[in-house]
């Protein structure tokens, strides 16, 4: 979730150069802002914002996630830092104790990407090894038990792990090989396996290996594969897995017959996916506006928002949206009690609004009701 997550961006761009072709590093800061009650906006303090607040001065920051109140980040020199709730050790800090700015996690320089469910952390580094920590009483940290850890401990013995989602209770993943993988709580199916029997290891999802990027709402799952197509499974409360109806399904569906899914997002019964061609569509429950079509209305059925072809991300967070297009600016939508839009308010809005005039956002992510960026 996550709960929700844009899949993250990279901080080396290409550079144009007449004579020869050469890299760039683009440097980025680190953004927060929305409910901040246990120092999630890692702004050492415990006071919410409705805008956004640079978290410290450095801009070497790569990639951000954000779990129920407590956010993860990488740095371009590959370490790890947490900040926010730490109850069941979720911050891997080797302790129960919240932090309002950002603690490195070890002393390791080879992470390479994160995610976050609720309370509870999934990781990769960069050997391909996957590193779990956090609260596991529904075995979502495929570590065959459901004992919390505090610290990184590694999943298995395997390295070839590649991409990785979380939901609030349960983990998905995808291996080298276009197999797919998921584990921890399976209530509505969430798991994909045919069943509703929850798993502390990793369990293969079919026998496919053309599984690519993974996004996990809630309870429910959304997967592209390597041909462009789409497919949901688990909760489908209020149609969140877009097939048209409100049936929870336990192994993998279609959703309609397209190619062109570039990348996918979830929240609370809600899912936002991204085209080849720029195009931004939702489904699912439409409280609070989340689904960014102007109204509050449920949708079982995927619906494009707006008619732009300038969408480049996605992320969600519970009950509310961001989004970049390729100009760089930001925008956001959905539940904001918290100020969690950014908008410098606490308004809902259930159609995209500007976050500043800003053009050089990256990677975004959604927290419960906090929200953060690199830019």
């Amino acid at each position: 979730m996550s709960i929700r997550q844009q899949n993250q961006g990279s901080i080396v761009k290409p550079g144009f150069n007449p004579l020869g072709a050469q890299t760039t590093t683009i440097l980025y800061g680190l953004y927060s802002w929305g409910e901040n009650g246990s120092g999630q906006l890692g702004l050492v303090n415990r006071t919410s914002y409705s805008s956004p607040k640079q978290v410290g001065a450095l801009i070497t920051w790569s990639k951000v996630t954000g779990g129920l109140s407590h956010a993860v980040a990488t740095k371009t020199d590959g370490t790890l830092w947490a900040w926010g709730l730490n109850s069941n050790g979720q911050l891997g800090l080797g302790n129960t104790t919240d932090y309002s700015s950002p603690k490195q996690v070890g002393a390791l320089t080879t992470w390479a990407k994160v995610e976050a469910g609720n309370n509870y952390l999934v990781a990769t580094k960069t050997g391909g090894t996957l590193w779990a920590w956090g609260t596991n009483d529904n075995g979502q940290l495929g570590l065959g038990d459901t004992v919390d850890r505090s610290s990184p401990v590694q999943v298995g013995a395997l390295t070839t792990w590649s991409a990785i989602g979380c939901g609030a209770q349960h983990t998905v993943a995808t291996k080298t090989d276009g197999t797919l993988w998921s584990w921890g709580r399976n209530i509505n199916g969430q798991l994909g396996l045919g069943n509703r029997t929850y798993y502390s290891s990793p369990k293969q999802v079919g026998a496919l290996t053309t599984w690519s990027s993974v996004a996990c709402g809630y309870s429910h799952t959304i997967v592209i594969k390597t041909d462009g197509t789409l497919w949901t499974w688990g909760s489908n409360t209020a149609g969140g897995l877009g097939l048209g109806n409100t049936t929870n399904y336990s192994s993998p569906k279609q959703v309609g017959a397209l190619t062109t899914w570039l990348a996918a997002a979830g929240g609370v019964y809600y899912t936002m996916a991204a085209k080849t061609d720029g195009t931004l569509w939702a489904w699912g429950s439409g409280a609070q506006g989340k689904l960014g079509l102007g109204n509050t209305t449920y949708r079982s059925s995927p619906n494009q928002v707006g008619a732009l072809t300038t969408w480049s991300s996605v992320a969600c967070g519970y009950s509310h949206t961001l989004g970049t297009k390729t100009d760089g600016t930001l925008w956001t939508w959905g539940s904001n009690a918290a100020g969690e839009l950014g908008l410098g308010n606490t308004t809902n809005y259930s159609s995209p609004k500007q976050v500043g005039a800003l053009t050089g956002w990256s990677t975004i992510a959604g927290g419960d009701d906090f929200t953060l960026a690199l830019g």
